[in-house]
């Protein structure tokens, strides 16, 4: 057993954030490590099989900033404990130090403003570490150079995401990117089409098996027929699916009674994709074939046996059309969910899998939900998410990315999935002005990413039925909430023509 020991001075700042999930070990390639945190005053003992060193992440309270997720440098496993707010605060400035190096090469510009931050980040550390014997005063100090550290991370975040997107505008009037928005279970409302094509030049049309065949044999496309129609009617290309959802009540109920014959399972599945790739042949070009099976919940399906029926279904997807593109989902893409031990491939090996298999993935989706538990991604800086992109560009496919955002907590009358509002994690508690905020400063950093091909937001309204609590973009009146502005503002600064000639 491999035991790393933290001192939490004082005791509350981790003690309200007790779960498992929110605090794990992480090997030197981005491995996670199963994790179990035990809490016993100001000691908190993180335990792993493996012995070698590793990093810890912890949603960690930052004033200004929320509880977002951040983690230690490459630590060695030692019968002292370490001070945590100290090793926190050397992996903000290392990590903060290492970016500013690869983007200074780039040519990228940073302002005064940002070396005045950092410059006083590693200050106050310098004080942390040599005042380690006082751990009261030292983990003071040590919260102050992290909240220096962070605000420098995400300055310098803005700066660079600014410079790169002047770059990109430069080069094209249209920014080559789909801003697009899922339709969710119902009908298109009149009243949707100025706003929503507004904001996006793309819809995200739900053809989902779970909704399509409730009852085996007996297909409903009415609610999918009808949104690609108006789709078609108002010029929005469509990304189809997901056609398969892993995630718990994903799939039709009725298929549980083959739950243990997996021919089968292959058969049933790779006939509801041949079906419904079919059905709106030369209208979707774009499918998203399946989603969450990283994460799986559904079924009695090994990660090897979800790897073989999403490589099934790509087959069967590409043998309808071969100039389709196919992509996969992924949620939790920074793979947080290995901590709990029910995992053993990391979301991108499992990617990387079926990429290596040759069977025509065109494409990922990364799936950032915040705020939401128990499958839901905890609050991260805007350099993490820079990072994240970067990581997952190393596929060599392009990336889509998915957004969800909590604009309230509390019961959700249409949400139809096990997801609930988490507890506060962002720098305000949940609200329509959060979302608003988390919309305008971190969608400019994945349109700054050339690797990113779509930007995706989970679903339009919240009377429509929904996966995420409360993330819609039209209240259940239908009438807008401030977040749907920010991205209005986005699209026509960078895809409509007129603004930049």
């Amino acid at each position: 057993m491999g035991d790393m020991r933290f001192i939490v001075d004082p005791p509350g700042l981790i003690q309200d954030c007790p779960e498992a999930y929110r605090a794990y070990l992480s090997g030197a390639d981005g491995r996670v490590f199963p994790t179990r945190v035990e809490i016993n005053g100001k000691l908190m003992v993180c335990r792993r099989e493996s012995g070698e060193s590793g990093k810890l992440h912890v949603a960690w309270p930052i004033p200004g900033h929320g509880r977002p997720v951040i983690c230690t440098t490459s630590l060695a496993e030692r019968e002292e404990p370490y001070l945590l707010a100290v090793e926190l605060a050397r992996g903000q400035i290392s990590v903060v130090r290492d970016q500013l190096a690869a983007w200074e090469i780039e040519g990228a510009i940073v302002p005064d403003e940002f070396h005045e931050i950092n410059r006083a980040a590693y200050q106050l550390f310098s004080q942390a570490a040599a005042s380690q014997n006082d751990s009261a005063e030292a983990s003071r100090l040590a919260c102050d150079s992290l909240a220096k550290a962070y605000e420098a991370a995400e300055l310098l975040s803005l700066w660079y995401s600014k410079q790169q997107l002047d770059v990109r505008r430069r080069r094209s009037h249209h920014l080559p990117v789909l801003l697009g928005c899922s339709l969710g279970q119902g009908m298109p409302d009149a009243a949707w089409e100025t706003r929503f094509c507004e904001a996006f030049n793309a819809a995200s049309v739900p053809v989902s098996w779970n909704s399509i065949e409730p009852t085996q044999g007996k297909y409903e496309w009415a609610i999918n027929d009808a949104q690609v129609e108006w789709c078609e009617k108002n010029k929005l290309l469509m990304y189809g699916g997901s056609l398969l959802d892993f995630a718990p009540k994903g799939l039709p109920q009725w298929l549980w009674q083959w739950e243990h014959d997996f021919l089968s399972l292959q058969s049933f599945i790779s006939d509801f994709v041949e079906t419904a790739v079919s059905r709106y042949a030369g209208r979707i070009r774009l499918w998203e074939v399946a989603a969450r099976a990283n994460t799986g919940g559904e079924l009695a399906l090994s990660e090897e046996n979800r790897l073989t029926l999403v490589a099934r279904s790509l087959e069967a997807a590409r043998q309808i059309d071969e100039e389709i593109q196919l992509t996969l989902r992924v949620d939790q893409p920074w793979g947080d969910y290995q901590a709990r031990g029910q995992h053993r491939f990391s979301p991108i090996q499992f990617v990387d899998a079926l990429v290596r298999s040759g069977v025509g993935l065109s494409g990922v989706n990364l799936e950032i939900s915040i705020g939401y538990q128990p499958r839901g991604s905890g609050s991260r800086g805007l350099l993490d998410f820079s990072r994240l992109v970067d990581v997952w560009s190393s596929l060599g496919i392009p990336l889509h990315v998915t957004l969800a955002f909590p604009s309230s907590s509390g019961t959700d009358s249409q949400a139809n999935s096990d997801l609930e509002v988490d507890s506060d994690q962002w720098k305000q508690p949940w609200s329509e002005a959060a979302q608003a905020e988390w919309i305008e400063l971190y969608l400019p950093v994945l349109m700054a990413h050339e690797e990113v091909l779509g930007i995706y937001w989970s679903y339009f309204c919240d009377k429509t039925p929904h996966n995420f609590p409360h993330a819609g973009l039209l209240r259940l009146d239908g009438t807008a909430k401030p977040g749907l502005d920010h991205i209005i503002k986005y699209r026509r600064a960078y895809w409509e023509s007129d603004s930049n000639e």
